[in-house]
Formats: C-alpha cells, structure tokens, sequence
C-alpha cells in the first residue's frame, strides 16, 4: 500500500544523480542503464544494482505508460540509511495506484516497487499537474550502499 511522503530525514545526501529523458518506451532501458553505471560508479554491489534497474524501470514505465508526459527526471539520492529513487513526470489523469491485475502482465510494477522497497509513496508538484513517485531501499550501515 502507497505511504504517504515522508520528509528527508537522513543527516544530509551522501551522493546525489539525476538525468532527464524523452518519455519514449525506449528510454526506459537507456534509465535502467544510467542507474546501473552510476551505482557502478558509486561502488554498490550487483544485489543492489539489480535492484535499483528493476525499480527504476518500473517507474520510468509507469511515467511513460501512464501520463501524458513528454519528459521525465529520474533521481537517485543515497543517504546514511537509504537509497531513494524518485521519478517526476509532466502529470496524467490520477496519481499512482497498484491494482489487481489478474491474470494480466501489465500493471504490476507497483507490486513489484511495493515488494522490494521499505517505503514508496508519490506527491503533486508545481501547480498539481506533475507528479513524483518515489521509493526507498532502506540500507541503514552507515556506508555507501
């Protein structure tokens, strides 16, 4: 279930990545690959990598799928205790919702964040037409990753 946002509450970000995309079904895999190099970068382990592309590509997905956006900013913000990953689109209809989807494919991305994350949630922003969803790995050892 969606949990409401919380406000930052680590020290400070240790390290902090962003990059914005068109919101084409291609880019999808071209975040999933930006996300992967940079904890690459950052010295994370292939557990946690795995874990990140698969959240990433989830939410980049539904920002695609989902809204009527032309662009979309994909974050990742690693604190002391967490790692946050956080998607903003241009808007759609309604904000986030896992539904069940039976025996579909389609519509299990947030069952998949909600399983994999310690918390997710999504807010408006600007004039309550973009939105940003986001989830947290909690990692809690004080050290990256």
């Amino acid at each position: 279930m969606a949990q409401r946002p919380q406000p930052q509450t680590d020290t400070g970000a240790v390290r902090r990545f962003a990059f914005e995309l068109p919101a084409l079904t291609a880019s999808v895999a071209r975040a999933r690959r930006l996300a992967e190099e940079r904890l690459i970068i950052w010295g994370c382990g292939p557990e946690i990598r795995d874990t990140v592309s698969l959240i990433v590509s989830e939410l980049v997905t539904n920002a695609v799928v989902h809204t009527a956006s032309g662009r979309f900013v994909c974050e990742l913000r690693e604190g002391e205790e967490k790692l946050r990953i956080a998607v903003r689109d241009e808007g759609g209809p309604a904000g986030p919702r896992i539904r069940d989807c039976g025996e579909d494919e389609r519509g299990r991305g947030l069952i998949i964040v909600d399983a994999l994350c310690s918390a997710w949630g999504a807010e408006r922003t600007g004039h309550g037409t973009s939105q940003i969803v986001w989830a947290e790995l909690a990692h809690g050892t004080g050290e990256p990753c």
